[in-house]
């Protein structure tokens, strides 16, 4: 299997140059699914076709950073590790999520869903890691998250549809053991003895609520008035992390 890019931001960025009318937004669609609307020809769902002007500028400040020539040379990367005699390809796409501008994209559901919602990509043989407009872009950015959009679409690729907490935590766990380097910078705010517990109780669990909250924490759930379990910020991911270290 080999990861190819798709350049997609010099097109985005016409899209955006255009009047925010009905227009643009066909512009969009006709992109997305073609003259059919029946299907996914390019994977651009993280764009909102009606964005203001914050996400054309962010939009520019990946191209300013030549996100998508880092991206080229981190899946070359990532290829080579994967020696893989298979001759199937997955096109990259990288995807600008507006989480400032309002009602298009909620941060939290949008990113579990850019993270654990991958069937419809994955049988299209798509990949498209999700960059935010609230974020700073460095090259490092861009290497770790394609890195780890690449390695959930290998492990969705074995293994197939996530149901269980069990399931979501194990792909999350994949991915931070192929990371390049693991952040625990945030390891000391944390309570990893309760997380785990929460964990081992409730990893049979298919619940999204129950899932989104181990992921998300407390103040997630209560943004999109879902239920709580106690859960500290980002807790299921930094406890990925911890289970991926070396012991």
């Amino acid at each position: 299997m080999k990861f190819v890019l798709r350049p997609i931001l010099d097109k985005m960025e016409e899209i955006y140059q255009q009047p925010r009318t009905v227009e643009r937004f066909q512009h969009y669609l006709s992109m997305l699914q073609g003259k059919s609307k029946k299907d996914m020809l390019v994977p651009i769902a993280g764009y909102n076709p009606m964005g203001s002007d914050q996400v054309l500028m962010k939009l520019r400040e990946l191209k300013n950073i030549n996100a998508e020539d880092i991206a080229q040379v981190e899946l070359e990367s990532i290829n080579a590790q994967l020696d893989s005699k298979s001759n199937d390809e997955v096109e990259v796409v990288l995807n600008l999520a507006d989480d400032l501008g309002g009602a298009w994209s909620n941060f939290y559901a949008t990113d579990f869903a850019s993270k654990f919602s991958l069937n419809a990509l994955v049988e299209r043989n798509f990949c498209a890691p999700y960059f935010w407009t609230g974020e700073d872009y460095t090259e490092a950015l861009i290497q770790a998250r394609v890195r780890d959009y690449v390695f959930r679409t290998l492990y969705w690729k074995k293994n197939g549809k996530l149901k269980s907490l069990k399931d979501h935590f194990e792909q999350e766990q994949f991915v931070q053991q192929n990371a390049k380097a693991i952040d625990t910078s945030n390891f000391d705010q944390l309570k990893f003895g309760k997380i785990k517990a929460f964990y081992q109780e409730n990893q049979e669990s298919d619940s999204y609520n129950l899932i989104f909250n181990f992921f998300y924490g407390d103040e997630a759930c209560e943004s999109l008035a879902y239920p709580t379990f106690g859960m500290s910020k980002n807790a299921g991911f930094e406890y990925a992390k911890y289970c991926a270290l070396p012991r």
